[in-house]
């Protein structure tokens, strides 16, 4: 399964955590539930991975934390949050560049209509 169809069934996932749950609750419920719905998909997620960050070849412990990485190859940034900020979009494009990862979601739970929170970052290694 390549990203794109890997980043249909997130999308699918998504949209059913926020039918049933709604706007309005914490990062971490939306993040737990999205977790529980792609495992019922049978995919792989890894959950608030830990990147390295190296400055003049010394491993250090910058404290990158990814929200999810689905099957190494879709990484997906939850957020419940009025409006997404360009800092919101940087963080997920650091986090790509960092982990060479191609393809990353942004999801912002706290929309009316979750498609108008969905926003696909490319990483252009």
């Amino acid at each position: 399964m390549n990203e794109n169809e890997l980043s249909y069934q997130i999308i699918g996932a998504a949209l059913k955590v926020h039918r049933t749950v709604g706007p309005g609750v914490l990062e971490s419920a939306y993040e737990n539930a999205l977790v529980f719905e792609l495992k019922k998909l049978n995919l792989s997620v890894e959950q608030q991975v830990t990147l390295p960050f190296y400055y003049e070849d010394v491993k250090l412990e910058a404290g990158y934390r990814v929200d999810l990485i689905v099957n190494k190859l879709v990484i997906i940034e939850v957020k419940s949050v009025e409006n997404l900020l360009p800092v919101h979009f940087a963080q997920l494009l650091t986090y790509l560049r960092l982990s060479d990862i191609k393809l990353g979601l942004l999801i912002n739970f706290n929309t009316v209509i979750l498609k108008d929170g969905i926003h696909r970052v490319v990483n252009n290694l």
